[in-house]
Parts: structure tokens; C-alpha cells; sequence
């Protein structure tokens, strides 16, 4: 993987940071959430802004597409177990 651009690295640190933010003020259920709804909608949408700009990048670089699966998913490559491979045997030239 090739090292990330000096973007890339604000945005993967505002993206973390961000998200540590509302996790340390997410109240536990059944109380009052302490940000009001324009600042949860803000920090939504910066961190919108983020996802999609890191999307860009990752495509302009060729290595976009890479997003998470479930396990029942079908993929679409098939992995084969090393197990499985064996040589041919050459025929015998006499």
C-alpha cells in the first residue's frame, strides 16, 4: 500500500477524531443527548464531507471499491485451498 498524501492523513485524522468526539458525549440510554440537533446534523455532515472525499482519492489512486461484506455474501472471487493444488505429472516421453 502506497503511504498516504498529506490530505489523506487530515482527513484520517479528522475522521477519528470526530468520531471519538461522539462517542466520548453519547450519554447512555434514556438520558439527554448534550449536543443540540444542528450540531449532531453538522458533525454528520463533516464527517460526510470526509467519507466522500476519502472515496475520491482512493479511486483516483485505484484502490477504491474496497468496502465491507457480509459473510453469507457472494463473492466474487473463489479462494482455493493450497491443500487442493497438486502437479501434474509429465508424461513420460520414452
Amino acid at each position: 500500500m502506497s503511504e498516504l498524501s498529506k490530505e489523506q492523513q487530515v482527513l484520517v485524522a479528522m475522521r477519528k477524531t470526530l468520531a471519538a468526539v461522539v462517542k466520548d458525549v453519547t450519554p447512555p440510554p434514556g438520558m439527554k443527548h448534550p449536543l443540540s440537533d444542528n450540531t449532531i446534523g453538522d458533525v454528520r455532515a463533516c464527517l460526510s464531507l470526509i467519507a466522500a472525499r476519502e472515496k475520491e482519492l482512493a479511486d483516483a489512486e485505484g484502490r477504491g471499491g474496497d468496502r465491507p461484506y457480509y459473510v453469507d455474501q457472494p463473492q466474487s472471487a473463489q479462494v482455493v485451498p493450497i491443500a487442493s493444488i497438486r502437479r501434474s505429472e509429465k508424461p513420460s516421453s520414452t
